[in-house]
């Protein structure tokens, strides 16, 4: 049997990357899973690589209506939400000097904003000992320079997980914020303008990694697993780094 056998989880951002990745190792452990992307052609390609037991759900999480939408999808198919991996988010370089409204705006009304009512709105289908695990980001407790925005949400995140730790206690409902490092995947090389900039980007960022190389998606699927089955089941408000020793060393 595997880790989630009989188990029902939702993915959000699980078209590409690190969601992708959980998204077909939760499947492979047994897990029921539904995802969301928000552009229709990757998610129809990733639900399909997943497999049968996939459901893909259109979906924005900044839109409030989106999210209402994926919930019903969840509960026209009863079932009840035992794992939630609460994703999504963007990010982009700006300095103090280049922060606008529309890059405030975006960031943390998809990573803050959407975040919370991702999980907010998930409480009525979320089990009793249910995992949530939301994503942060190295970026959240160091300076990196031109993150400044992205760090800030980030580190939004790691709160939240504190917070709702401590609030859903009485429901044995774990709450986890999970870090990735730099780990290879098309979030990654949409931070530079083109490919060529995004290989100098990598070359740049291993530097600072103390294992000497970039992580790889199913290497993160395997860290939000833990925190997602019951090898974790004494363990809530952490926040789990998966980052090549970055902010460790």
């Amino acid at each position: 049997m595997g880790q989630l056998e009989g188990k029902t989880a939702v993915v959000t951002g699980g078209t590409t990357g690190i969601g992708l990745a959980t998204a077909e190792r939760f499947a492979a452990e047994g897990a029921y899973v539904f995802i969301t992307g928000r552009r229709q052609e990757a998610l129809d390609a990733a639900t399909a690589r997943i497999g049968h037991n996939a459901v893909g759900v259109r979906s924005d999480i900044s839109d409030l209506a989106d999210l209402d939408r994926l919930y019903a999808a969840v509960a026209e198919r009863d079932r009840r939400i035992d794992v939630l991996f609460a994703n999504a988010g963007v990010g982009e370089f700006a300095t103090l000097e280049q922060v606008t409204e529309k890059h405030f705006d975006e960031t943390f009304g998809i990573n803050v904003r959407g975040t919370l009512f991702t999980v907010q709105k998930a409480l009525p289908l979320l089990n009793d000992g249910a995992s949530v695990i939301l994503t942060s980001s190295t970026a959240g407790s160091v300076g990196n320079e031109a993150f400044g925005v992205y760090g800030a949400s980030k580190a939004a995140i790691r709160s939240f997980a504190r917070t709702w730790a401590a609030e859903l206690k009485g429901r044995s409902i774990r709450v986890n914020a999970f870090s990735p490092g730099t780990i290879d995947t098309p979030g990654i090389d949409g931070l530079a303008a083109d490919p060529e900039g995004a290989e100098q980007l990598k070359s740049h960022l291993v530097g600072s990694i103390p294992l000497g190389r970039i992580g790889r998606p199913d290497e993160a699927a395997a860290a939000v697993l833990f925190l997602a089955s019951d090898q974790s089941s004494f363990v809530t408000g952490i926040e789990l780094f998966a980052d090549g020793g970055t902010n460790q060393v």
